[in-house]
């Protein structure tokens, strides 16, 4: 891991990161000419690609779902009860997120509010080919289905090697497809599967919202289809940031800070203290661990390449450093960890205490694993309930409300010379204060339609119509 030793007076800066920040544009190219390719080709596309990229051969996408039960026969029963456990906590959490629709009236009677809907389908992204992530599926069905999504598709790369007639899915992330409410599941991963989902196929109906992480091409794709359909965010690699004094134990921070660099050679690892010699304890921690690693490779490439430490010269300096990094998870490994928190502004998870691990949080604590990378926790937020539904503002005034808000409106549309905005305003007054023949062709025929639009001088008349919160 490099360090970066701040001087006294001197913050961290975001130019001193790593951080690349944009997808690369030949992998946006790629990606770009695959969505064109499915929603020129549907089907056709979507089978060559996953033949091309996955190495299979696929005649039907869709999972029956007798296979689906099949796979769930035999699994260890200690996971199934983790993974119930997981689902029960991830749904009790994501349930205080749901909001209601909600209205209020006003003196004059004018009804205001938000009317609260589900997107209709929600497509979820789930990495796989050589790995399975049940977790991911679960943190992305589970605030679907509380939200009140009725289609949960999810979409996920068949495994290779499988033998004919097997099932090309894990079992294990079947199981959590069934847990997590899952309704339709489909062998397709990539580009591709992100396009047939934004805009559907002869097999695959298209989704209003996607979700879920992906490697490089499916950030891309979910990018480049964002506006047509909706999506979360755009995920770069895994990241976590140790904020720690001398009371935490270095061997615990190291086995924090691995977690993270076992998922992938670009995860991002950052630890910030101001005492240089816990940070040497923290190295000689990791040294020892990493050769007992299963996946040393992988968890040594993201420390040496992508592993920062920042050394600060006192704790208010070091709380700055973590805002410039803006992490995906923040563990606080302090002595006042809870008295920290007010001081934090950005950062996807918070894990305050040495108690809290972040694998917790990937698997069971409750909140959405799934969160903004790369600096966007600085304006970005977790996967929630909200993400799954849509708001409408209602409107509905009474004539009293209108004859209240119209002088106003007038005014204002006279001063962006928007007439007819204008004109639509006045004309419901005139049908109130002279009658349903004011409006009538022949009446507005013989009047000043200028006049009846633009509002007078009276500034009485606008300001006499403010509103009125009941």
């Amino acid at each position: 891991m490099r360090t970066i030793t701040l001087k006294p007076g001197e913050l961290l800066d975001a130019s001193m990161l790593t951080r690349e920040g944009v997808l690369p544009a030949d992998i946006t190219a790629a990606a770009q000419q695959i969505i064109d390719t499915v929603r020129a080709e549907g089907d056709a596309a979507v089978r060559r690609y996953c033949r091309e990229f996955d190495g299979v051969e696929l005649e039907s996408f869709r999972l029956p779902q007798e296979q689906v039960d099949a796979a769930l026969e035999g699994l260890d029963p200690a996971f199934l009860a983790a993974l119930e456990k997981a689902a029960a906590q991830i749904r009790d959490f994501h349930e205080r997120e749901v909001q209601q629709s909600w209205f209020t009236t006003r003196a004059d009677g004018t009804m205001l509010g938000v009317k609260v809907t589900p997107v209709a389908a929600a497509g979820i992204y789930v990495p796989g080919g050589r790995a399975q992530y049940p977790s991911t599926v679960l943190m992305n069905a589970v605030p679907a289905k509380v939200a009140g999504v009725e289609r949960v598709v999810m979409v996920t790369p068949p495994q290779r090697d499988v033998a004919p007639g097997a099932c090309p899915i894990s079992p294990y992330t079947l199981a959590a497809a069934k847990v997590g409410g899952v309704d339709e599941i489909y062998t397709v991963g990539g580009a591709q599967a992100v396009a047939a989902l934004a805009y559907g196929t002869e097999s695959i109906p298209r989704v209003e919202k996607i979700t879920g992480p992906g490697n490089a091409y499916v950030a891309a794709a979910k990018r480049l289809v964002s506006g047509d359909v909706g999506i979360d965010m755009v995920a770069g690699p895994s990241e976590v940031c140790v904020l720690a004094d001398a009371t935490a134990k270095p061997a615990v921070v190291a086995a924090d800070l691995m977690a993270q660099a076992e998922h992938d050679p670009l995860a991002a690892c950052y630890l910030v203290t101001c005492d240089a010699a816990f940070a040497q304890e923290v190295e000689r921690a990791l040294a020892l661990l990493l050769p007992a690693s299963p996946r040393e490779d992988i968890t040594r490439t993201s420390l040496d390449d992508q592993g920062t430490i920042v050394i600060a010269p006192d704790m208010p300096t070091a709380v700055a450093a973590v805002n410039t990094i803006a992490p995906e998870h923040l563990e606080l490994h302090c002595a006042d960890a809870l008295g920290l928190l007010g001081a934090i502004r950005n950062a996807g998870a918070i894990f305050v205490g040495a108690w809290s691990s972040e694998p917790l949080g990937d698997y069971v604590a409750g909140p959405n694993h799934t969160l903004p990378t790369g600096g966007t926790a600085m304006f970005s937020n977790p996967l929630s309930v909200e993400d799954f539904v849509k708001k409408s503002s209602v409107i509905c005034y009474t004539p009293e409300g209108l004859l209240a808000d119209a002088p106003a409106t007038q005014r204002l549309a006279q001063a962006e010379g928007l007439w007819a905005h204008a004109l639509s305003a006045a004309l419901r007054r005139r049908v109130l204060e002279c009658g349903e023949g004011a409006v009538a062709t022949d009446s507005l025929a013989q009047a000043d339609l200028t006049a009846i639009a633009w509002p007078g001088d009276d500034a009485a008349t606008v300001t006499g119509g403010a509103r009125q919160d009941s």
